[in-house]
């Protein structure tokens, strides 16, 4: 592929901010001549690719601005593929306003958000999945968020479709070139291969579609609701899983009015704690307000932890309530607060009846809190396979869910026994929701929206 060098641009590749080091970095036609221009040290021009050189960085006046390390990639063997330059200096701002200046007095212009990446997979580097992954990677605040935006970039589920697509491609060529022999009733596509093509994809689309119930919570954290009775003990739950007196505690029913949120990160996942309301017949308007907002944070939870008081609550009543939440078809786990009532015997004959949805805790000691912790990643992790890919962005469940669709009509064409311009129409709907995925179809004002969310030296 011959890469097209485009006009140079820059920008600060690491945070804004004072700092020991800063990189600028410097990508496109004349990268290298233009910072060559403005260092002393080594000729830039006559250096290998791949290798970083000590010396300083001068105005039209011959002025140190500072003293710098170059690193040079040359084309097509850099992030971009184009010639590329990275500048470390100190960190100063000053500094860094004065070298971006000289650099835009040579010919260089500032980068646009995203612009860097957005170079790369215009020249091939990586197709639009993994060009997110790249925003994703960086953003990225957990070790499952880590993991799955390294997935994402080392190709995750694109090779497997743009395979798949291509095959596609084919038999819906054939079809194309049935509709011009349509008079002649002829059949160059095979139906029957046909079929078991749509199925293999679907057998690909749909364990990723299912992922994203998943991945869009590790994404933005795992909405984990605190749910119970009032005096169940759940803003001391919460307080002791935070470490903090974030809700108050007391002993007055119906305290916690609204709903409390705050995150905590177990074993590399991000959970969002929901504290809400005590679920009981609210005595005032303002505790139905609250008691209403816990019904939505319910409806909304992608976990359900119920704190239930152990001394005080019915073996009936707790069957009732897991009756309830297994109508909701969300994970839950029934959390028995104050284990330090209950009897040996009491507990077995619960984790008897209950097993694993069941566990025991002592919320104002911690005691048997790890116990409950593990029990709330079993929940996430026994949804996603190890080592698979997750999907975490909206915008691919969408065009992954609108391929799956069309894919489905064109199954159903079969069976009906369609023409061949409805399966071509069908066809054409899934070869384009697929080449939006994976960026072999854009439009530019995609291409505007997805990179500008980036950060500008990315």
């Amino acid at each position: 592929m011959n890469i097209l060098q485009q006009e140079p641009i820059a920008a600060l590749a690491t945070a804004p901010g004072i700092g020991a080091i800063a990189v600028l970095r410097v990508s496109g036609e004349r990268a290298i001549e233009i910072t060559n221009r403005l260092f002393r040290g080594k000729d830039l021009t006559q250096q290998a690719s791949h290798t970083a050189h000590f010396g300083t960085i001068r105005d039209q006046a011959n002025t140190v601005i500072d003293e710098v390390l170059v690193t040079i990639f040359r084309s097509p063997a850099s992030f971009t593929k184009e010639d590329v330059v990275e500048i470390s200096c100190h960190g100063s701002e000053y500094v860094i306003r004065q070298i971006l200046r000289l650099l835009l007095k040579e010919g260089v212009r500032m980068a646009q958000p995203g612009e860097f990446t957005q170079r790369a997979f215009l020249n091939g580097q990586f197709d639009l999945v993994q060009a997110e992954a790249v925003a994703d990677l960086i953003a990225a605040d957990s070790e499952a968020t880590h993991r799955a935006a390294l997935t994402q970039l080392r190709g995750g589920f694109s090779r497997q479709l743009k395979a798949l697509r291509q095959q596609l491609i084919e038999f819906a060529a054939l079809i194309e070139l049935e509709l011009d022999f349509g008079e002649e009733d002829v059949e160059f596509a095979q139906r029957d291969d046909l079929r078991q093509l749509v199925w293999s994809i679907q057998r690909v689309l749909r364990p990723l579609i299912e992922s994203f119930s998943v991945g869009n919570a590790i994404k933005n954290g795992v909405a984990t609701v605190l749910a119970g009775k009032p005096n169940a003990g759940k803003s001391t739950l919460l307080n002791a899983l935070l470490n903090e007196e974030k809700a108050i505690v007391s002993d007055i029913p119906g305290t916690t009015r609204d709903v409390i949120e705050d995150e905590l990160f177990i074993d590399g996942i991000r959970f969002r704690l929901i504290d809400t309301a005590g679920l009981r017949e609210a005595t005032d308007a303002i505790e139905a307000i609250g008691v209403e907002r816990t019904r939505q944070q319910l409806d909304k939870a992608a976990i359900i932890v119920y704190l239930f008081d152990a001394a005080e609550t019915p073996l009936t009543e707790l069957e009732e309530v897991r009756a309830e939440l297994q109508q909701r078809n969300v994970p839950y786990l029934l959390v028995a607060n104050k284990m330090d009532k209950l009897s040996e015997e009491q507990l077995a004959e619960w984790q008897l009846r209950f097993g694993n949805e069941l566990v025991a805790i002592q919320a104002n000691t911690g005691n048997n809190l790890d116990q409950m912790t593990r029990r709330l990643t079993d929940f996430v992790r026994s949804n996603a396979v190890p080592g698979s890919t997750v999907v975490t962005n909206l915008r691919h469940y969408e065009h992954l869910t609108q391929t799956d669709a069309a894919l489905a009509r064109v199954l159903d064409g079969l069976d009906a026994g369609s023409t061949q311009d409805w399966l071509a129409i069908d066809l054409r709907d899934a070869l384009r929701h697929l080449g939006e995925l994976t960026g072999e179809i854009t439009t530019d004002d995609l291409l505007a929206t997805i990179f500008s969310k980036f950060c500008i030296g990315k």
